[in-house]
């Protein structure tokens, strides 16, 4: 077992005031003592349950006066620190920064050996032509794209100490923590996501500069009289915040009008700070970007905050007016760059260069911009104002839909569009693409937007995206891409794609604008088929739509894969290292099909929320992820020898029974009744995309009746607190069961197999199966009951069969019972394959053992409760499956309405006559002995579910 005492878990070696000796140290030295010595006792008994025991041993402890609920409370966040720590220590290793004392310079070595290798491939060889070396910088390789899901998990302040403290030299000490008793979220609000994004952002732009430094300075080396003519962009930067309208309300048309010229404002600002530093600043310069600095912050203050005519009147002209002294095209500023860097000393030289690549390379924002709707809104759209009634969801259908649209494109006319029209219109697709159009033409009318279109199941889709924008006028200042997520849309992709390049319309869009965009989602997929499934899915699709170009004859469409994947198991980036991400997304095979078949490609990844701004938390991790992704983006692929793919038949029966495993268990009622019993209360409210049916309170709200009812990411993170990581395990065991030799040789011998698995390690040693079993069994009426028949006290007695009444009612415990049945097979299946296998480690055991006892622990407080009588429909009954349901801060607030801590006014007013008897309505014991016990019980929940991420990684 591992090394569990508490003086281990603060960053000084010490408890934070509970040194050794101290009563309430010795007093959780025994507590964990005693859960070693029950896990170990537990091991080789078939009928027992170590988590559960461990629970009551807590309770008893908290019965008897041994440990009070401060004790737990030290314990937990003395856990929760100890893998706050560990957690940062992995995410140094992670990007790359780990074993050197001075990363910046291992970074600034790691550049240079790029710029070196692409200046002479061959260190016994000439160096390469200027034209070639050209070539290779001046195109875009990679981007990596801000995104704003809900997976901000942490106080903005932890999120800060834990950026610092993966950050900070090995040999520089101690690492101080956070200082917060709770590392709990508020909720973000767009406002505080587009902060979050812009300071990971800049980071990220610092890194790039520091590429493209090294690049042009080994230029400089060889082509002295040239290499300033270069404008290097192997990596930029995208963001979607503020521009995601798929499944959020939150975000207005002039939301993202507003969002997007701050974006040009930073990028104004950098510009004016690089300007800045030059020994001798560029005056002509300097002075065009101070007065578009003005004219974008007038534009910006001018911003409605509300659809309002007289706003939105008052923006259009300070918006158009102000357009030419704004800049909206980085074109603008190239003769003045060009006579700057001519005439600069030697030192400035190289700081404007590189500031003109960057700024070249973002055009007219600090990040591109990425759109982002759903395909039922764009079918909308074409109902509306085509009069296209047809469902693209019927094959039968389907050719009268294509033929009509293609008609459509035939003949549409482009249409002026003004803030009067965006003001009227009303349907989301079609104001969407207005507003795209206003930012091409006053905003940026260089920069292509990416318009993201979610749930892409029928070419059709992306046709009518592409009338839309013909007709505003905008088909070249649009990326339109298709995401493919879904089992359907992942396993039939290429079919959509093939179907819309039927249309010499797409073909002509795509050969006019160069480039074909392709969206590949983690989420849905993955947890419907599985993580291991979902990457093979993925792959496959890649490899037929470079076959698909090939035979086509399109292959100087240069192809861009958008990996929108998450930060961790549950949400499809690989857990353990950057480069292995990097690996493991885009595949050698992959990439070295399309270079074989003539075909350019880009690529893209998606950084979600707080866990992959954490990326970009310092300038020592942005720097260490830029090189990372640098040495993948400029890496020499050949077609690998990894034996996978030599076994075509293997790899098919292998992830298809993976798939069987994970859709059936997908369609197990106990599988939504698991997630749905108290699993939603166990997580806080991580973003402003609102979880389905999930309550304010982190509450379930309505009884979930499926997974799809809840979106990806608290679908995951609730796997996670129940201590079993089903989307990424479930089939596995089948799986491997089938092919147990093949299994075991390709995880020795297959990098592409070995990649795939380490998911489930690291699943797996964030999952045990006595932890799910604790769960289930804690919803099991008969265990109460049981409990019950055990008690001497009468008291606990009744409460306990109270509590048995309620369970029995929400009739959770027989659907759950038998999926965990379903889980436990295929488990022990996995388990024979691969013995070797990680398991969870005692102290998130732990963690999980105590959160049952705390959940206990209110269920009874619960049970003292007054009666009442029914309040504005609100019965006790409900009440009390609120309750069971953790939903406590919900429950929390019809009880502060029904029993009031204090009296109301009508003991102390005066009314003009003699007084009368007055009761006193106040419950000021009940709140102190149960409401409030209750509400910091809850706290502690959370506070566990927070150490539970750590342990993890990531949310979700």
């Amino acid at each position: 077992m591992d090394d569990l005492s508490p003086a281990t878990a603060s960053g000084d070696g010490g408890s934070r005031g509970h040194d050794a000796g101290h009563p309430t140290h010795d007093r959780l030295a025994a507590l964990i003592e005693q859960a070693r010595g029950v896990v170990e006792r537990q091991e080789d008994d078939p009928f027992g349950n170590p988590v559960l025991a461990i629970a009551l041993l807590v309770s008893r402890r908290l019965d008897e006066g041994a440990l009070g609920i401060e004790d737990i409370g030290l314990l937990v966040q003395q856990l929760r620190d100890e893998a706050f720590l560990s957690r940062a220590k992995r995410l140094r290793t992670y990007v790359g920064a780990a074993g050197s004392d001075d990363p910046d310079a291992a970074v600034d070595s790691r550049l240079g050996l790029i710029a070196e290798r692409l200046v002479r491939p061959d260190p016994n060889d000439s160096p390469v032509p200027l034209a070639q070396f050209r070539a290779a910088v001046q195109r875009v390789r990679f981007a990596a794209v801000f995104t704003a899901h809900p997976t901000f998990a942490l106080a903005p302040e932890a999120y800060r100490s834990l950026a610092q403290a993966a950050s900070r030299n090995e040999s520089a000490g101690a690492v101080e923590l956070p200082g917060l008793d709770s590392q709990r979220p508020p909720v973000p609000t767009l406002e505080d996501e587009f902060v979050f994004a812009t300071a990971a952002i800049e980071l990220g732009r610092n890194a790039i500069d520091k590429l493209n430094a090294a690049l042009l300075r080994e230029a400089a080396k060889l082509w002295p009289q040239s290499w300033s003519t270069l404008s290097p962009c192997p990596i930029v930067l995208a963001s979607w915040v503020g521009y995601d309208t798929d499944g959020r309300t939150d975000i207005g048309w002039w939301d993202t009008l507003r969002l997007r010229l701050r974006m040009k404002l930073l990028q104004l600002q950098r510009l004016e700070r690089q300007l800045g530093a030059l020994e001798d600043p560029a005056d002509t310069l300097t002075a065009r970007t101070l007065r578009a600095i003005e004219a974008v912050t007038a534009q910006i203050e001018a911003c409605p905050s509300a659809p309002d005519p007289a706003q939105v009147a008052r923006f259009a002209a300070a918006l158009i007016d102000r357009r030419e002294e704004a800049i909206h095209d980085p074109a603008q500023l190239e003769a003045d760059f060009r006579v700057a860097i001519a005439a600069a000393p030697e030192a400035d030289r190289l700081p404007l260069a590189v500031a003109h690549a960057g700024f070249e390379s973002h055009g007219m924002a600090l990040a591109h911009t990425h759109t982002r709707l759903n395909s039922t809104q764009i079918h909308n759209v074409a109902r509306q104002r085509l009069g296209i009634e047809d469902s693209p969801e019927n094959p039968a259908q389907r050719r009268a839909l294509l033929t009509a649209i293609n008609e459509a494109l035939d003949r549409v006319q482009p249409t002026p569009v003004d803030f009067g029209a965006l003001l009227t219109e009303q349907a989301s697709a079609a104001r969407l693409m207005m507003t795209v159009a206003q930012i091409a033409k006053h905003v940026d009318s260089a920069s292509r937007v990416r318009f993201l279109i979610a749930e892409t199941e029928s070419g059709y889709t992306l046709l009518v995206a592409l009338w839309l924008a013909r007709l505003f006028g905008i088909e070249g200042n649009i990326e339109i891409s298709p995401l493919f997520e879904t089992q359907e849309a992942l396993e039939h992709g290429a079919q959509v794609v093939e179907e819309a390049l039927r249309s010499p319309h797409w073909r002509a869009y795509l050969r006019k604008s160069g480039r074909m965009a392709l969206q590949f989602g983690y989420s849905d997929s993955g947890r419907y088929v599985g993580q291991l499934a979902a990457t093979y899915l993925v792959e496959r699709l890649r490899l037929k739509v470079a076959d698909l170009l090939r035979r086509r004859g399109m292959t100087e469409v240069e192809v861009i894969l958008f990996d929108t994947h998450g930060e961790s198991i549950g949400r499809g980036a690989h857990p353990f290292r950057l480069a292995d991400r990097l690996d493991y997304l885009s595949p050698a095979r992959s990439r070295a099909t399309f270079s074989q078949a003539g075909i350019a490609y880009r690529e893209e990844a998606a950084f979600q929320g707080g866990d992959g701004y954490l990326l970009f938390g310092t300038q020592t991790l942005a720097d260490a992820t830029i090189g990372t992704i640098a040495e993948h983006a400029f890496a020499h692929v050949t077609l690998d020898e990894d034996p996978i793919y030599d076994e075509p038949d293997f790899s098919a029966d292998f992830f298809a029974t993976i798939v069987s495993g994970m859709t059936a268990l997908v369609e197990d009622p106990g599988y939504a009744a698991l997630l749905g019993a108290f699993g939603p209360a166990l997580i806080d409210r991580t973003g402003s995309r609102p979880p389905a049916r999930q309550s304010d309170s982190g509450g379930g709200g309505a009884r979930i009746k499926h997974p799809s009812e809840l979106r990806a990411i608290p679908n995951n993170a609730i796997l996670q607190q129940l201590g079993w990581c089903a989307n990424t395990l479930q089939g596995l065991g089948l799986a491997a069961a089938r092919h147990p030799e093949t299994f075991e040789e390709f995880l020795l011998k297959s990098a592409r197999f070995r990649r795939a698995l380490d998911f489930a390690s690291h699943a797996l040693a964030h999952s045990d199966r006595d932890v799910l079993r604790a769960i289930v069994l804690t919803l099991d009426p008969g265990v109460w009951l049981d409990r019950a028949a055990h008690e001497a006290d009468p008291h606990r007695r009744e409460a306990l069969v109270l509590l048995a009444t309620g369970l029995e009612r929400l009739d959770l415990w027989a659907t759950t019972q038998s999926m965990f049945r379903r889980i436990q097979a295929d488990h022990l299946a996995l388990r024979v394959a691969w013995p070797d296998a990680p398991r969870m480690q005692l102290k998130e055991l732990l963690l999980h053992a105590i959160r049952l006892a705390l959940i206990e622990r209110i269920w009874l407080l619960s049970t003292r409760i007054p009666y009442f009588s029914p309040r504005h429909g609100f019965t006790r009954q409900d009440l009390d499956d609120q309750i069971l349901r953790l939903e406590i801060p919900s429950a929390l607030k019809h009880l502060a309405e029904i029993f009031p801590k204090a009296p109301d006014q009508s003991v102390t007013l005066d009314f003009r006559e003699p007084r009368g008897l007055r009761l006193d309505h106040a419950y000021s014991r009940e709140d102190a002995e149960i409401f409030q016990p209750m509400r910091r019980l809850f706290e502690l929940l959370r506070e566990i579910s927070i150490a539970v991420m750590h342990d993890v990684g990531a949310f979700g």
